[in-house]
């Protein structure tokens, strides 16, 4: 049996469902996009053998080109030039009526002011798509995020184009943001709710490979170098979490209930981020090679 197909017929049948519920209704509500969001995140994490167009299919609603975004892994050495967490100073970003505060990491030049400002437009962006904003409340003003990470964002064959990631949390909630800014203008924007998947000392972020790999359609073939993230959430009896990818380790940095990674690539890997956590005393607590829900390998 094909999991991978079952799995994205799972899905379309969840969609349908969902899109379906209030049609005898006199009036039926609009499609409940954020319902199918958290329950597509809840379908991925149960079914850990889904991978490459699987994982793309579940990711929560991203537009245009970065749709088909996921990542892959090819030939050569697994190497890395890795990079230490720089964490940036907590203050406001931009001066707005609507800003987010300023923190995580902040690398390759993108200034909290930018960070900023993209998150704005990257709400504004889910906003005006359609099928977006159908809960007021749901994603809400930039002011209700803390911004975790802001880094360049190298395109490839599925999205050209550079341009920068910007990855936020709202507050007080289970709300989670990657968003991709290209000459000042969204093009994709992914959003995702941990409390929807496996509880543990650490959990990477079900959509962290955004971050971490470039198009299906370059595999063996990425453009480097290349820089990548990752994030997730800890419990607060993790003390510290280490992420080796492509050979180089880095410390990540821990912002509330959050870890953030980032490192620089100069050849391709076939290996997914090894991702561990430690307690106060030092003792291992998690290790994503023993996480059955972790993909361990690049699609």
């Amino acid at each position: 049996m094909n999991h991978q197909a079952d799995d994205e017929r799972h899905f379309e049948e969840l969609v349908r469902e969902l899109m379906t519920e209030d049609a005898y209704t006199i009036q039926p509500s609009a499609a409940p996009y954020p319902a199918i969001r958290r329950r597509g995140v809840v379908e991925r994490r149960r079914r850990v053998a889904v991978t490459g167009a699987a994982l793309v299919a579940l990711a929560a609603v991203p537009a245009g080109a970065y749709a088909v975004a996921g990542g892959n892994g090819g030939g050569g050495a697994d190497t890395a030039t890795p990079m230490s967490s720089v964490s940036a100073p907590h203050s406001p970003a931009a001066q707005a009526s609507e800003q987010a505060g300023a923190g995580g990491l902040l690398l390759d030049g993108v200034t909290a002011g930018q960070a900023a400002d993209g998150l704005e437009k990257c709400l504004a962006y889910d906003n005006a798509k359609p099928g977006g904003g159908l809960e007021e409340d749901y994603l809400g003003k930039a002011g209700d995020y803390r911004i975790l990470l802001a880094m360049r964002s190298t395109g490839d064959s599925n999205a050209p184009g550079d341009g920068h990631y910007v990855v936020a949390v709202k507050e007080k909630t289970d709300v989670r943001l990657i968003c991709n800014v290209k000459g000042g203008e969204v093009t994709g924007i992914n959003i995702s709710s941990p409390d929807a998947g496996p509880t543990g000392p650490v959990v990477a972020d079900i959509n962290a490979g955004k971050l971490y790999q470039q198009s299906v359609l370059d595999k063996g073939n990425w453009t480097l170098p290349f820089r990548w993230g990752v994030i997730g959430t800890v419990e607060p009896s993790v003390a510290k979490v280490t992420v080796s990818y492509g050979g180089g380790d880095t410390t990540a940095t821990l912002d509330g209930r959050w870890f953030v990674a980032a490192g620089v690539l100069d050849r391709q890997v076939t290996l997914a981020p090894h991702i561990k956590g430690y307690d106060d005393a030092g003792r291992l607590v998690y290790d994503s090679d023993h996480d059955e829900t972790y993909e361990k390998t690049l699609p």
